[in-house]
């Protein structure tokens, strides 16, 4: 069973940057492709950006050209670089992949944005 792990989150201010990244117990990224969400507080689970098996990148309006989805040659680990970040990024994000017809997903970071 595969399983996906998020790292990085924590606390930045505004205006910082921060990268996460998803590892996964296997090699999938390179065969499947891998999004990302987010969930603030009191609201609902947001899709903030995909990569898919070809590498083709889609982002929501609101963090379009600020964050950037990747993967490493491996295909093992995903990544969300995240910069110029708002008050309003603050939520959990999770990592998810859909992987021989089962989805998949992370546990979570914490990513809150402060001064």
């Amino acid at each position: 069973q595969v399983q996906l792990v998020e790292s990085g989150g924590g606390l930045v201010q505004p205006g910082g940057s921060l990268r996460l990244s998803c590892a996964a117990t296997e090699s999938i990224f390179s065969l499947n492709g891998v999004a990302w969400y987010r969930q603030a507080d009191g609201r609902e689970r947001e899709l903030v950006g995909t990569i898919n098996s070809g590498g083709r990148t889609k982002y929501a309006d609101s963090v379009k050209g600020r964050f950037t989805v990747s993967r490493d040659n491996a295909g093992n680990t995903a990544y969300l670089q995240m910069n110029s970040l708002k008050p309003e990024d603050t939520a959990v994000y999770y990592c998810v992949s859909v992987v021989r017809g089962t989805g998949y997903w992370g546990q979570g970071t914490q990513v809150t944005v402060s001064s």
